[in-house]
């Protein structure tokens, strides 16, 4: 690695860190620090964070300069005291691990047959698909391939091995990760008689709002004849799959495996555990948290969190057992009502 294309190291104090993100010092403001490490391995120079209490008694073993954590403070600790240790750390992670930016330019072995700002780093091998408009500080890794009339936003990144079809559209300071796949087709077939399967052509087009983060291997289908939606701010994990006409409101934050089928609407601010379904043709409503592995079959209409799975059985079988959950409350009245009612019968005789 050459010494150009190192991350620089950034140093700064405690006094630098709380000027910019508030909080407040206990200790020495001139502390200077350079990384952030967990309790357990920081050393000299680093700084560390506390946000889970299950944690706390590394504390008294820890090495580091100073500790991110809630109040109190603790004797002995050096530390930027904060409501939020977590969001604090985060913050305070993104400043010191600062991208390094890029030369731009294009590389020789690129094909561009659209438009790209001139302040934009194009990578070996990229090929850009006519019509399509790649703007200021872009960046995409080797390999990638942008379809025709595609339009990126300003300062996205896409790192290698990116595919975007036709007419998707990502918003700006986006985060595109290896192996994702913007804008196929979605799973559109109608069925013969025979069995045979009839493709529906897929005429929608994926579009992408602001500060999207889309992760490795994830999917993101067309939409059949309209759009299929990611509003600004979605986080996405590894390895999701949506499905086409979904529309996924601003905010939300989706953990790896999940799966969504098509033409679901998914509120803003809510959050989806690993490996959760949801079912095609849902609303689910703002403010929704669904719990890893949950599978959703019906619309969720308020805010909450909710989980729950049940074991495969014969279709008949699971929907006369799950008629069956769905009164357990009921029951459970009922049979504390006759529990009271043959106590009131012993004491009588």
């Amino acid at each position: 690695m050459t010494a150009a294309s190192k991350t620089p190291v950034v140093v700064v104090r405690l006094d630098e860190i709380v000027a910019r993100f508030g909080g407040e010092i206990v200790g020495a403001g001139d502390t200077a620090v350079s990384r952030i490490a967990t309790l357990e391995n920081a050393g000299p120079g680093e700084l560390a964070f506390l946000a889970n209490p299950k944690y706390r008694h590394q504390l008294a073993t820890t090495r580091a300069a100073a500790v991110i954590m809630a109040p109190p403070a603790v004797e002995g600790v050096a530390a930027i005291l904060t409501a939020q240790p977590y969001l604090y750390y985060a913050r305070v992670a993104q400043w010191l691990n600062l991208p390094r930016a890029p030369e731009p330019g294009i590389h020789p072995s690129a094909v561009v047959e659209g438009e790209v700002a001139a302040c934009a780093s194009i990578g070996p091998n990229v090929w850009i698909g006519p019509g399509a408009a790649v703007d200021e500080g872009v960046v995409i890794g080797a390999n990638c391939s942008i379809g025709a009339g595609v339009v990126i936003g300003i300062d996205s990144r896409l790192a290698a091995n990116v595919a975007i079809y036709p007419g998707s559209r990502l918003g700006a300071r986006c985060l595109v990760h290896s192996g994702a796949v913007i804008g196929a087709d979605g799973f559109g077939f109608a069925r013969e008689v025979e069995g045979r399967w009839v493709k529906i052509p897929q005429m929608g087009r994926v579009l992408i709002g602001d500060d999207v983060e889309i992760g490795a291997g994830t999917t993101i289908d067309r939409g059949a004849l309209g759009d299929t939606v990611i509003a600004d701010g979605v986080k996405l994990d590894n390895q999701i799959q949506i499905g086409h006409n979904v529309r996924i409101g601003a905010h939300t934050a989706m953990a790896g495996c999940v799966g969504i089928a098509g033409s679901t609407l998914i509120g803003a601010r809510c959050t989806v555990g690993g490996a959760a379904i949801i079912l095609g043709h849902l609303h689910i409503a703002d403010d929704v948290n669904v719990a890893a592995g949950t599978l959703v079959m019906k619309s969720i209409p308020a805010a909450g969190t909710y989980s729950g799975a049940i074991p495969l059985l014969e279709h008949g079988d699971w929907l006369r057992n799950f008629s069956r959950l769905r009164h357990l409350d009921a029951m459970a009245d009922k049979i504390r009502a006759l529990e009271q009612r043959l106590a009131a019968l012993e004491k009588k005789s």
